[in-house]
Formats: structure tokens, C-alpha cells, sequence
């Protein structure tokens, strides 16, 4: 009977085992990808290969949290944020929590009040003349993004700054400038404004996070998607997210890089094609002929597309040709030169800066941009 007894506790000691703590383990390492950022910005322009890292690289990050098994998320569940006065002068009375930055291009680690940080970033990451609302979303989800790091929900892969938990380096976490930097970039007549501008979206944010399931989210964002926005296993190589799903995003074609042509000589295309693929068979008086776009996601981007022999992807596709977006078409003009259209800026996960802007011009409220963008998300607020 002793025995009996024995072998039951011992088997249920192992099923707690398993559950508890080594399935959680497993379900964590299965989401990886960075979470940078990298919208249009203000100040900090975005270049064409702005989000490269947000493209599947080798900055990946878990999505899930590597202490979600624990469940020290570090935050408070409070859906009534921001409607709440209470709330907001408890916020208001918390300690102040700090974060490690290391700046670029100084390579220096400076310790920052989180909220400071978080000023520093929209400067950095969206227009100063966007709407007061877009600018709060902006900084809810700059404020998610590095509560995650600071709590060590999610690594960076590449370890490329142990000793801080975000850098300035747009193209790895996310873009900041300093008050100084950004007076000097405006114009002096608007600069003390758009500064207040952008600390007033801070402060009436204070604390505030999105949380997903009683955990940190990690909400990315991008300049403008072009029309629609795009499922994260899509652009990166994780299951579905359920908060990163495709909607339509209205109002972003007045963004200056809505669309955008390039034109390359039949010559040069080949020539990089050749060089990224030795193996690929292409005739360079054909090229058009030969290019067939297999399928597309579910934003509208290509996804598969073969060109000669060669099956590829739409988002290598446009790294390969420092293209803004992998929702493009392809054409050729009267002086025989290929012509991509793209349309769109970043790899259109998350929420859009300039649908958020439209969202805002249209009365909408910073709670009401982030769920929409963010499908089912909740709101929380951050612990010292």
C-alpha cells in the first residue's frame, strides 16, 4: 500500500513537473523576432532598410517572455486605465523606474528615468505635427516595447548589448534622440512646441503598457503599411500572434513614401541576382517574361515569387533590392528600365504611425488606435 502510495506521489510530482515548468520552457523558445520599431520619425529619418531588423534576422527576440513560466511580468492588470482618475495619481506617485540605454554612435550605457526614455523615442520614431493622440499611442508602445526588455521578457538573440537593455540603434531596438539633438533638427519657430507636444503625450501616458494573456506585449510598429497591415508569421518565422494580425489601415497615402518607384537597368538586376544566387538561370533580355509572382499574404505583399529558375521570398526580395516594402509591382518603362512600385514603409506588422495619425485626425482616442492595431489587447500599467 506504502508503495502504491509512493509510486502516485511521485507521478504527480512529475506531471506538476512538466506542466508548470518544462512546457512553458518549450513554448517560449518556439516565438522569436525583434521587436524594433523603426516608424517614419521626426527627426531620426528612415532609411530603406530602416526595419531591417524587424525582417527575420539575427535579432530575434522571444515573444512569449523568458519568465512567463514564472509569471513575473512585472505588471498590473487595469483595463479601466485612462478613464480611471484614481489610477492616474497612482501612477503619478510611484517610484520612478529607470532603464539602461547604450547610445550610439558614443557606444556609452547611460541609466535614464524610463519616462525621459520614452520622450526620447517619439521625437525619434514619429513626427512632432502628428496628432496628440497618435503620439500617445506612439508612446504606449514604445513604453510596452522596453518594459519588456527592462524586465527580460524578451533577449535579443545576438546578445549585442548585455550590459543594457535597449540601444538608440533604430535598426535593433529603437530610435531615441536626446532634447538637445531634436531642437537643433526642428525648425526653430516650432521646436519648443513640438518638444512640449510630445512630453505632454508622455506624461498623460505615465506607466501606461499593453499587456496580451496577463503578459508584457511586444508591439511593433512601422511607418505605413500601404493599406493593410500584415500577420507577424508572415514577415518573420513564428506561429500566428494574435495580437499582430492583418487589418485595413485608411488614411496613410498622404504619407510622402506611401508610394515609391525604383528603377533598375535589366544589367544591374541581373547582375545582383547572380551574385546573391550563382546558380540562378535568368535570361537578362527576358527578365519580366521569366518573373512570376507565386502567392501573396494576406496584407497584400508578396509573399513566394520565382524569377528564372529561382523561387524566393517576397520580404528577400526586398532586401535584396533595398526596397521599402515586399508589397510592390513590377513593370518596365520606354527606356527599357525595370520599374518596381512599392507601397508602403516597413514590414507592416503592428500598428502604422500614419493610419494611427489618420485614426486620430478622426477622433479617435490613444486607447481605441492601440486596440485596433493590436487585436484584443488590454491595457496595464508598469510596477517599479
Amino acid at each position: 500500500m506504502k508503495t502504491l502510495i509512493i509510486k502516485n506521489i511521485g507521478y504527480y510530482l512529475l506531471l506538476i513537473l512538466t506542466v508548470v515548468i518544462i512546457l512553458p520552457l518549450l513554448i517560449v523558445k518556439g516565438h522569436n523576432f525583434n521587436a524594433a520599431g523603426n516608424g517614419t520619425g521626426n527627426v531620426v529619418n528612415e532609411s530603406v532598410k530602416g526595419d531591417k531588423g524587424n525582417n527575420g534576422g539575427n535579432n530575434g527576440s522571444s515573444i512569449a517572455g523568458e519568465n512567463a513560466a514564472s509569471g513575473e511580468t512585472g505588471i498590473t492588470d487595469d483595463t479601466g486605465v485612462g478613464n480611471d482618475k484614481g489610477n492616474e495619481e497612482t501612477r503619478e506617485n510611484k517610484n520612478n523606474i529607470t532603464i539602461r540605454v547604450l547610445v550610439k554612435p558614443e557606444n556609452k550605457v547611460k541609466e535614464m528615468d524610463l519616462e525621459e526614455y520614452i520622450t526620447g523615442v517619439v521625437a525619434a520614431e514619429m513626427p512632432a505635427e502628428f496628432a496628440l493622440e497618435a503620439l500617445k499611442a506612439q508612446a504606449v508602445a514604445a513604453r510596452t516595447y522596453a518594459y519588456g526588455r527592462l524586465k527580460g521578457l524578451y533577449k535579443n538573440i545576438d546578445n549585442a548589448h548585455e550590459d543594457a537593455d535597449v540601444c538608440t540603434d533604430f535598426t535593433h531596438c529603437q530610435a531615441w534622440i536626446s532634447k538637445d539633438e531634436a531642437m537643433k533638427q526642428w525648425d526653430v519657430a516650432n521646436a519648443g512646441v513640438y518638444w512640449d507636444k510630445i512630453r505632454k503625450a508622455v506624461e498623460e501616458t505615465k506607466g501606461i503598457i499593453l499587456i496580451y494573456n496577463g503578459l508584457v506585449a511586444n508591439p511593433v510598429f512601422h511607418s505605413n503599411s500601404g493599406g493593410k497591415t500584415e500577420n507577424a508569421e508572415e514577415v518573420w518565422s513564428v506561429s500566428p500572434v494574435d495580437y499582430l494580425q492583418s487589418v485595413v489601415s485608411e488614411g496613410e497615402d498622404s504619407s510622402p513614401v506611401f508610394k515609391t518607384v525604383v528603377k533598375i537597368s535589366p544589367e544591374e538586376f541581373y547582375n545582383t541576382l547572380k551574385e546573391k544566387y550563382p546558380d540562378i538561370k535568368l535570361d537578362k533580355n527576358n527578365i519580366l517574361g521569366e518573373t512570376t509572382i507565386l502567392e501573396y499574404t494576406e496584407g497584400g505583399r508578396v509573399k513566394r515569387m520565382k524569377i528564372g529558375n529561382k523561387e524566393i521570398k517576397g520580404t528577400e526580395f526586398r532586401e535584396l533590392f533595398s526596397l521599402r516594402s515586399a508589397n510592390f509591382e513590377m513593370g518596365k518603362d520606354k527606356d527599357g528600365m525595370i520599374v518596381i512600385t512599392t507601397y508602403g514603409n516597413g514590414h507592416g506588422v503592428g500598428m502604422s504611425q500614419w493610419g494611427a495619425n489618420n485614426l486620430a485626425k478622426n477622433g479617435k482616442s490613444w486607447e481605441e488606435i492601440v486596440k485596433y492595431y493590436y487585436t484584443g489587447i488590454e491595457i496595464g500599467t508598469v510596477k517599479p
